[in-house]
Order: structure tokens, then C-alpha cells, then sequence
């Protein structure tokens, strides 16, 4: 076979129209082989002899899209040094862009043998892995770009590819449960419904399926254990591997950006599959392990381990941290991607051994001209001491608000002493993101997630009930902050039916009213049960897909009518924190942009926080005052509202506060009422049920309807024969006359 010596950038197997160059960075490889795979895995290996800079590269004008590949390297097998380098094991390409099949967990993975640590294994992988396919970049966007929705008018929608669409009636049988499901018209018309502005999809890097899991006939449903950073998992095509899955998910990203739907990618960067000193040999561990791992300096044999999954990506070398940066940009150049959330985002902080949000993977972040421009969204935590690092990140970025769901969770489960920290996550979490210069959309606010209970779980199970995993009920987290509404699991008792539907409407218009960016869960806007398992990262069954069959459909129209109070109302979704100025308001003086009301109808002074004074609160939001730029920067208001939150099990009577606010209130959403509500007077008693929610808006009357109808305009012509229009056309002529002879026309209140 032809060999050139071609280039060492770009890294991977880049076809260029003609041929295809191959790079591959390894610092301490002494020998790399380039292996070509035929259909049925023959073999033709080609020395790579040219390095530059640690990079190892060639081109082969003869290889076209589609032909699989992986490498060889050769290098000292010294576990104690760092190095596992052994060229028994076919290694995926840490760039491959495609990559077709499964590994089958035989023995020939490892580079050791099961029954003796210390010997080596030096049986051929190649049977076994799964192979780098080269990919055509070629395709028709249709002059398609990243959306750049703002943040605060963005609505994040969490789903898995496939849990979403698997069971979906109207889905075509072959495209449930993949790539194209997630963009077929009937998903976009529910997403339009509900007004989801972004989809983020769980980790789509290819992943592996754990062997523990394999052996119990499970499998890594979650996909948080990727191996290949650059390729679309391929499971989740419709259309077949071989680079096909690739095709479809540019299809995905582009129909989706049609109907004004973003996409962001849950990413995985913290670790790779290939574990700990146990783990297989599949791709970084045997190309260059000292580089990519972080490694136990005392013995290098063993890894860092800050995730919980054996292993920790080595951030401190430049180029595992270019392998991060190359891939997300890739994502965002070449698949159109709009965002990234990054899972256990504080181990990519650890640049030696605490978390550093001045570390070089977040200056990369920062002075990149294409990835500082998309949604960075952080999980800031990880399993390392001082992980926990919810409002600790850079300026730049958004986080995945912790402390907003346990909060949250815990006000509507009727927890004492939230109060004040309820009405601060309400508004934005200023305490943890305005000292740094953040803003409230800095706030992803959840209450739910893909790891935990869904929302209907959450209000009808207090212990998790994970049997089905396989641990003795051992996994997931044991202190949930949920309640049953007072029976364990599935119940036919109508009053606790009632109370678990009006808690699943408080938490959603909790959710979607506040301050920040709000993220609903695939599945929770109708009603999705696990059955009690709050760690489903394992079921890949009809335990964690959604039953499309089964639907309660008046909570999808809650769910949409309260986003599009959202969407309407710019005073829900605020660029700036309020101030709450004045504190203390003297008679007469302007209405603050907040004003937070107890139940008789009067303002809470500072102490009434610190005074154990329940669980029912009222807030007041000043539309009138606020100050936000529209589009074109220019200044816009909005109507006065009211939201009054009652997580008591008791009925509260609740004054409406004076007229100054508004002389009239219309209830929009009365979570625990399902009569027509009629407009209320200032000073008025409204009765605020336990356990619910009521959301106010100023009234001024009922809106005016224009009729625009071709029967209007004729009866608007025939008008013309009216005394009225006598009257007018009279006038009009008197008006000339005097005009005539030099008079002023006098028209009726003219000195006004």
C-alpha cells in the first residue's frame, strides 16, 4: 500500500476528498502500526514512521470513507512507571469520529491474566474490540448555525435518546429510541408545546457497557463511561453504523434547529472506560497511559480516582486537555451543537490536587473563540474532597443548582426553617452568583434529574426502591428529601392521589417561575414513574423509558401553560437580580421591584425571616418597575404579579395587600382548584389551600377583541350612512368653510 508521510494536525483520521491522513499523539510510544480492517477483520498493518512533536502520522491515498481502522503501539509494559503499552491490544483512535461495534468483554481486553495479576495477557484484542471507522465530513446544512438562544429565555429539556422515543406510538418502529426519534415531528410539536427551547441529550459520546453489568444482563443505560470523545454513539442510529450515525445526528441537530430548538451534550471528560489497573486495554490506556491518566505519583500503577469509576482524565497534560478542547469544538464546528453540560465538572478543575476555577482547563475555556461562545453548563461537584462547588465557577459559566433542588424539594415537603432560603433560590440564588458577577440565569435550576426520583416518584415514595439493580438495594442516594403524601409507592386512596397531583403542579410552577434557567426531566411534564428506583442507570427497559401509552395528559397542558406565562412575562425571567429596595418603604415612597407579603397582607420586615413564621409566603413582583432590555436594547415593562406559596397542610387565609399593588388581581394558576377563578379586589381574603400554589397577575379589565372579520368591514362600511357619519361629515364641512375665510376650525375640546 501507498504510504506518504502526510500531517501530524490534525489529530485522527481526517478524509480530505481524496485520501486520508492519520494522526496520533504518543509521547512514549517507541513503534506504532496503523492496522486496516476488511469486513471480516483481515488485517494489513502499516508502519507509522514519521513523529513530530510526540505526534505519529501518515497518509494513505488510497483509504476511503468507511474503512475501519484502529492501532497498535508499541512501548515498555512497566506499571510501576506509568507505561501499559502492548501491541496485542487493536486500540481505538482517541479521535475516531466513527465507531462501529461493541466490545465483548473476552479476556483478550485485558493486558493481565484474571487468575495471575502479575503475567501478562497477550492474547489478540482484535476480535473482540471495537474499530475506528474513517468518516466522510461531507453534508448538506442547509445554511444551518448555532441558535445562540439567551439564557434567560432559555427552557433546558433533559432526555435520554432513547428512553424518550422508545415506546412512542407514533414514531416509526425503526426510529424509536434513536437519533432521529429525538427530531421527528411529533417530538417537536410536544417540545413546541411545552416551550422547551434546548434538548440535552445524556452523554451520545460512544460508551461502553461495563462488564459487571453485562455479566447481571444490564447495561450502562446512562452511557456515563465514554471511550470515544469525538463519535455519536452508534447504538442510537437508525440508519446502521459505519459512520451512518453520524449522518443521522447532523440530520438530528439541523431539524431540530428548524423549529428554534437548541442542543446540548451531556460530556463526559472526567474519565474514560477503561477503569482502574483492573480495567481493560481499549484505546488511551495502551497508547500512552502516563499522559492521559492521572496517576498515584507514590506508584504509578494505580489511578486518582476523584469520579468513583476507577480512573481520572489527566487535565494537567496538555495533551489530554487539547483532546478536550479539539473535541468540543468539533462538536460545535462540524455538528452544530449549541452547548455543552459537563458532568462531574469539578475533576476538570483539579489541575494538581483541589479544585482551581483559575486552572488552565478554564483559561482554555475562556480564550477559546469558538467554545466560550455556546452554553457552558456545569455539574460542580465531584466525589474528591472540596468537590462540592456550587457557585464557586468562573464568571463564564452556568451551574447545575444544588442547592436550588434540595431547597425546593424541602419547602414543599413541608420542612421547617426554608423559608429564607426558599425565597432566595426563588429569585435567582444571588448569594451564591452575584458576588462573582454572575447573573440569576447563572442558576440552572432542577428539582428532578435522570439521577434520582422523577418528579411523580419524588411525592409518592420516601425510600428508594433499586431491587431491580442488582445491589440489595445498596446503590443510589438513601436521603432523597421526598415524601409519599402519606402511603409508600401506588395507592387508590383519592385524597392522597389528589395532594400527590397538586404537588407535582407546586413544584413545576415553582420550577418554571424562578429566577434562572429552569430544566424539566424527559417524562416528569406527564407523569413518569421508575416505580420507586432513583438510579436507573442500569435499566435500559420500560423501568426507565417513557410509557407514551400511559400519559397524564392535563399535567402536559399545566406544564405548558405555565412556561407560557413564563415566556410572556419578562419579570419571570429577569437578566438582573432584584434589589428590594427600599428595605424599609416610608408612606407614599415607590414600590421596590420586590416586596415579599405575610398572610394578613403586610410587608415582612428583615426579622419576620429569623422568626419561625411558617411555611406560606407571598411575593410581589413590581412589572411596572422593572427595567429589562428587549431585542434592541431598549427598556420594557411588564404587569404587576403576585405568587403565594402555601406548603402547609393547613388552609391559609391570605390578604391580598392594598391597592398600591394593584386594585384588582386576576388568578392565573391555582394549583389546588380547578373552578373558573374570578378577578379579586385589593385587601380581598383569597383562600390558600394547604399544600398549594396561586399565581396573581394585575387586572384592568377583559381585553378588548377586535373583530377583524369580513362581516366587520362591511358593517364599517354601511356605518357611513349612520347620523353619525351625517354628523361627521357636517362637521368636516363647517371646518372647511372657516378655513376658507380665514378662520381657526374650532373642534370640540381643542383647549384641552
Amino acid at each position: 500500500m501507498e504510504v506518504w508521510p502526510g500531517s501530524a494536525y490534525p489529530l485522527g483520521a481526517t478524509f480530505d476528498g481524496t485520501g486520508t491522513n492519520f494522526s496520533l499523539f504518543s509521547e512514549h510510544a517507541e513503534r506504532i502500526e496503523l492496522c486496516l480492517l476488511s469486513d471480516d477483520l483481515d488485517e494489513v498493518r502499516v508502519e507509522v514512521q514519521e513523529v513530530d512533536g510526540h505526534v505519529w502520522h501518515c497518509y494513505l491515498p488510497e483509504v476511503q470513507p468507511g474503512q475501519l481502522y484502529g492501532y497498535r503501539v508499541h512501548g515498555p509494559y512497566a506499571p510501576e512507571q506509568g507505561h501499559r503499552f502492548d501491541p496485542s491490544k487493536l486500540l481505538l483512535d482517541p479521535y475516531a469520529k466513527s465507531i462501529q461495534g461493541q466490545i465483548d468483554w473476552d479476556p483478550a481486553l485485558f493486558s493481565y491474566k484474571f487468575d495471575d495479576p502479575d503475567a501478562r495477557q497477550e492474547a489478540d484484542s482484535a476480535p473482540h474490540a471495537m474499530y475506528s471507522v474513517v468518516i466522510n465530513p461531507f453534508f448538506d446544512w442547509d445554511n444551518d448555525r448555532q441558535l445562540r438562544i439567551p439564557y434567560h429565555e432559555s427552557v433546558i429539556y433533559e432526555a435520554h435518546v432513547k428512553g424518550l422515543t422508545q415506546l412512542h406510538p407514533e414514531i416509526p418502529e425503526h426510529q424509536r429510541g434513536t437519533y432521529a426519534g429525538v427530531a421527528h415531528p411529533v417530538m417537536i410539536e410536544h417540545y413546541k408545546k411545552l416551550g422547551i427551547t434546548a434538548v440535552e441529550l445524556m452523554p451520545v459520546h460512544q460508551f461502553v457497557n461495563d462488564g459487571t453489568l453485562v455479566e447481571k444482563g444490564l447495561s450502562n443505560y446512562w452511557g456515563y463511561n465514554s471511550i470515544g470523545f469525538f463519535a455519536p454513539q452508534n447504538t442510537y442510529s437508525s440508519s446502521g453504523e459505519r459512520e451512518h450515525e453520524v449522518q443521522e445526528f447532523k440530520a438530528m441537530v439541523r431539524d431540530l434547529h428548524r423549529a428554534g430548538i437548541e442542543v446540548i451534550l451531556d460530556v463526559v471528560y472526567n474519565h474514560t472506560a477503561e477503569g482502574n489497573h483492573m480495567g481493560p486495554t481499549l484505546s488511551f490506556k495502551g497508547i500512552d497511559n502516563a499522559a492521559y491518566y492521572r496517576l498515584v505519583e507514590d506508584d504509578q500503577q494505580f489511578y486518582m480516582d476523584y469520579t468513583g469509576t476507577g480512573n481520572s482524565l489527566n487535565v494537567r497534560h496538555p495533551h489530554s486537555l487539547q483532546l478536550i478542547m479539539d473535541s468540543l469544538r468539533y462538536w460545535v464546528t462540524e455538528m452544530h451543537v449549541d452547548g455543552f453540560r459537563f458532568d462531574l465538572a469539578s475533576t476538570l478543575a483539579r489541575e494538581f490536587y483541589d479544585v482551581d476555577k483559575l486552572s488552565t482547563f478554564f483559561e482554555m475555556i475562556q480564550q477559546d473563540p469558538v467554545i466560550s461562545q455556546v452554553k457552558l453548563i456545569a455539574e460542580p461537584w465531584d466525589v474528591g474532597p472540596g468537590g462540592y462547588q456550587v457557585g464557586n465557577f468562573p464568571p463564564q459559566w452556568t451551574e447545575w443548582n444544588g442547592k436550588y433542588r434540595d431547597t425546593v424539594r424541602d419547602f414543599w415537603r413541608g420542612e421547617p426553617a426554608t423559608l429564607g432560603e426558599f425565597a432566595s433560590r426563588l429569585t435567582g440564588s444571588a448569594d451564591l452568583y452575584e458576588n462573582s458577577g454572575r447573573r440569576p440565569v447563572a442558576s440552572i435550576n432542577f428539582v428532578t434529574a435522570h439521577d434520582g426520583f422523577t418528579l411523580r416518584d419524588l411525592v409518592s415514595y420516601n425510600e428508594k426502591h433499586n431491587d431491580a439493580n442488582g445491589e440489595g438495594n445498596n446503590d443510589g442516594e438513601s436521603h432523597n428529601r421526598s415524601w409519599n403524601c402519606g402511603v409508600e409507592g401506588p395507592t387508590d386512596d383519592d385524597g392522597i392521589l389528589t395532594l400527590r397531583a397538586r404537588q407535582q403542579r407546586n413544584i413545576i410552577a415553582t420550577l418554571l417561575l424562578s429566577q434562572g434557567v429552569p430544566m424539566v426531566v424527559h417524562g416528569d411534564e406527564l407523569g413518569r414513574t421508575q416505580l420507586g428506583n432513583n438510579n436507573t442507570y442500569c435499566q435500559d427497559s420500560e423501568l426507565s423509558w417513557i410509557n407514551w401509552e400511559s400519559i397524564d395528559q392535563p399535567l402536559i397542558e399545566f406544564t405548558a401553560q405555565v412556561n407560557k406565562i413564563r415566556s410572556e412575562h419578562p419579570i419571570f425571567r429577569r437578566s438582573r437580580f432584584f434589589d428590594g429596595r427600599p428595605v424599609r418603604r416610608e408612606e407614599g415612597a415607590e414600590l421596590p421591584d420586590i416586596v415579599w407579603l405575610k398572610a394578613d397582607g403586610t410587608e415582612m420586615e428583615p426579622e419576620d425571616w429569623d422568626s419561625g413564621f411558617g411555611r406560606s409566603v407571598g411575593v410581589f413582583y413590581n412589572g411596572l418597575g422593572i427595567r429589562e432590555p428587549d431585542a434592541r436594547g431598549r427598556s420594557i415593562t411588564d404587569k404587576n404579579f403576585m405568587m403565594l406559596f402555601n406548603a402547609d397542610d393547613n388552609t391559609v387565609d391570605f390578604k391580598l395587600p392594598n391597592r398600591e399593588y394593584s386594585p384588582h388581581w386576576e388568578v392565573l394558576i391555582d394549583t389546588a382548584s380547578s373552578t373558573e377563578p374570578q378577578p379579586v379586589k385589593a385587601g380581598e381574603v383569597v383562600e390558600l389551600q394547604g399544600k398549594s400554589t396561586m399565581i396573581l397577575r394585575a387586572y384592568s379589565g377583559p381585553e378588548e377583541v377586535v373583530d377583524s372579520s369580513a362581516a366587520a368591514s362591511l358593517a364599517a362600511m354601511a356605518a357611513d350612512d349612520t347620523p353619525a357619519a351625517e354628523a361627521t361629515e357636517q362637521a368636516t364641512e363647517q371646518a372647511t368653510e372657516q378655513a376658507t375665510e380665514g378662520e381657526a376650525p374650532q373642534t370640540e375640546g381643542a383647549a384641552q
